[in-house]
């Protein structure tokens, strides 16, 4: 069945917002500026704000929420299910679990490619797959634990691409790529454990998507705004690349942007395009299906690795490109992709 435009329109917003999530981030870590107090120019690396900022994209999709209610309401015949009256807080665990994750990934991002850490990032099958099976008493088909073993042989591959070009670059030393490689694979083990507590005690509820996603985000954008605060005392040494070596130094990012506002621009990238990117998912789950969503995520890893060769971030290694295949491999058997496709074969013919 042909797509319609409005169908396109989603894939395409769904496919150039996530692109635009990761890369604006990264742009934002390639800056230099001068911080407070004449501090000499040293680079942007504030992850835990620009945490803060995707969270207030993602609560901006409770506004949104709000917004297309009322316009529903105000219909002759509303036809939009706002969803069941539940308990805010049940949104808490996973939002915490979300901004933990969010936080180790960003500090991760400074240290390693954008491509890798969007490759890296599909580690959250695997974990997602064991929780599940530990926790929500599921089973696993042959094939999904064929996409996990997969998935694994991937990762070993990207990982082995990451480490031999880390020898070659200038950009990042090999410690830092090794050091960020794990904690991207840390953070997915989060995620994870976020997605099966969305799953036992969220889900279950009728919650509309939007107002779930938003709500996660509000819960993040305060707790994580109130953690700056104590973050700008606490030393962490060489660990830290601000002036006062803190594991965050919230002034120093806002005196920094104020001298090359460009960095401005990149973190409203971040905010704006997780927005757009969280409601685009939604509505392509909805509008077209969930294996077109999961597709269109993987298509984005292409996207950002293309974009960031094109723009000298990263130099190219056909190892990554080997892990970046194997790893769709993976992902395409976890979620079943191989059934429609073995379901067309005529086998009658063939045998």
């Amino acid at each position: 069945m042909a797509w319609t435009k409005y169908q396109l329109f989603l894939a395409g917003l769904m496919l150039t917002t996530g692109s635009i999530n990761t890369l604006s981030a990264k742009w934002a870590d390639l800056f230099s500026a001068k911080g407070c107090h004449d501090d000499p120019e040293h680079d942007f690396s504030h992850p835990f704000v620009q945490a803060v900022g995707m969270f207030l994209g993602e609560f901006s999709c409770l506004v949104v929420f709000y917004i297309l209610l009322f316009h529903d309401k105000s219909r002759p015949e509303p036809r939009m299910n706002p969803g069941q009256s539940f308990n805010p807080l049940l949104f808490f665990p996973p939002a915490m679990c979300d901004m933990t994750a969010t936080s180790i990934m960003y500090v991760a991002l400074n240290m390693t490619s954008a491509s890798s850490f969007q490759m890296l990032r599909g580690s959250v099958i695997i974990f997602t797959g064991l929780l599940s099976v530990a926790f929500l008493g599921r089973r696993l088909l042959p094939s999904q634990w064929f996409g996990i073993c997969v998935t694994i042989l991937g990762l070993v591959v990207v990982g082995l691409a990451d480490f031999i070009s880390g020898h070659r670059d200038d950009t990042h030393k090999l410690s830092d790529v090794i050091t960020g490689d794990l904690l991207i694979i840390m953070a997915q083990i989060i995620v994870s454990v976020q997605m099966v507590l969305e799953e036992k005690f969220v889900y279950k509820h009728d919650v509309h998507p939007l107002r779930a996603v938003g709500t996660e985000g509000l819960f993040g954008f305060v707790v994580l705004s109130l953690l700056l605060i104590p973050m700008y005392f606490i030393h962490v040494g060489s660990f830290s690349n601000t002036p006062r070596q803190v594991l965050e130094d919230a002034l120093d990012a806002f005196c920094q942007i104020g001298h090359k506002p460009l960095i401005l621009l990149a973190l409203l990238g971040n905010t704006v395009s997780i927005a757009f990117f969280n409601f685009a998912g939604i509505s392509v789950t909805k509008e077209i299906s969930a294996t077109t969503r999961m597709v269109l995520d993987s298509l984005r890893t292409l996207v950002i690795w293309v974009v960031s060769l094109a723009l000298g971030w990263e130099q190219f290694h056909g190892l990554q490109v080997l892990g970046f295949l194997v790893l769709l491999l993976g992902t395409a058997l976890y979620n079943g992709l191989h059934r429609p496709l073995l379901a067309r074969i005529p086998w009658n013919v063939l045998l």
